[in-house]
């Protein structure tokens, strides 16, 4: 049986610079079944789903709904549900977590500063606390937006938790279900795809190091797509592993051509110079639609590290 996802691998398609963009990762756990909008297609309150996605436009912030791993049966929802928020730009990344038995209250949040970074609002409203336990692994699993995401995610976060994995969930929606199994890994924020069991505990062992693993890496979704691929491009050129070492200070530019500047805690710059191109030949971009795409590819073409005046000047 071919698949989108099946065709992406098959074909070779670059998988950097493909991540989703969110600077804050607002989750929000909602057992039993989710639709393809699971916000408002969910035994969640459609009009709550409504208003949270309403509150959280154009703020920064990102709102998903997770689940445990396993069986999806919902026979009237947990008492108290987990709901944990991760802001992602290096320099502060943070994580916090608390449990709610309303969700309404996450509308009294403050998305603007969440999206900015200030986890205030979250911990005096939910009684929030920073998260002491082991990485988020947040493994996409909406069948309903994408047949691939239940049959590679559900048995990629099955094995995981029947492992011993603490901190894995199913999440509704990460972006490119072409790569499935896709993940998303918090407190930093990058994000995998065509994800296998080994490779996500080795990811998440590198993660409890403050380290991030490169191979597999579609992206921080602390930037844009164009800064994604750079900053991914620098770390494979300096080999540089260190979750917080880089940052995409200035992109200048627009499609389908980028100039990317990023920087290291250490002082030094790069200059990377990012295409935006077609991957061919037309392929399905999702199972749901026969419809064939040529879906847009983030190609670094040129990179070189800047001298310090040249930096400063930048």
């Amino acid at each position: 049986m071919s698949t989108c996802s099946t065709v992406s691998q098959d074909l070779d398609e670059p998988i950097a610079g493909t991540a989703a963009t969110a600077t804050t990762w607002l989750l929000l756990e909602q057992p039993g079944p989710w639709g393809a909008k699971a916000l408002t297609q969910s035994h969640l309150d459609p009009a709550l789903g409504r208003a949270l996605e309403a509150a959280a436009q154009g703020t920064g912030a990102r709102i998903a709904l997770i689940r445990r791993p396993g069986r999806h049966a919902d026979c009237g929802g947990p008492a108290e549900r987990q709901v944990y928020v991760a802001h992602t730009v290096p320099g502060n990344v943070w994580l916090h977590a608390a449990t709610v038995s309303d969700p309404q209250r996450l509308l009294d949040l403050d998305f603007t500063a969440l999206g900015m970074g200030d986890h205030h609002t979250f911990d005096s409203v939910l009684q929030g606390q920073p998260h002491t336990g082991d990485p988020l692994a947040l493994v996409c699993t909406n069948g309903k937006r994408d047949r691939c995401c239940a049959l590679l995610g559900r048995p990629l976060a099955a094995e995981l938790a029947a492992s011993g994995v603490d901190g894995v969930w199913e999440v509704t929606h990460l972006g490119g279900h072409r790569f499935s199994p896709t993940l998303l890994v918090l407190p930093y924020g990058y994000a995998y795809g065509r994800a296998q069991a080994h490779a996500v505990k080795e990811v998440l062992h590198s993660v409890q190091e403050g380290r991030i693993v490169v191979e597999g890496c579609r992206g921080n979704s602390a930037w844009e797509r164009p800064g994604q691929a750079a900053e991914l491009a620098v770390r494979r050129a300096t080999g540089e592993s260190a979750a917080e070492a880089l940052s995409v200070v200035r992109t200048d530019g627009a499609a389908p051509r980028w100039e990317v500047t990023v920087a290291h805690v250490d002082g030094r710059h790069w200059r990377v110079s990012v295409a935006q191109g077609t991957s061919a030949p037309p392929r399905p971009e999702s199972c749901g639609t026969s419809v064939l795409g040529s879906p847009a590819r983030m190609d670094v073409v040129a990179l070189r590290e800047l001298r310090p005046t040249t930096a400063l000047a930048s």
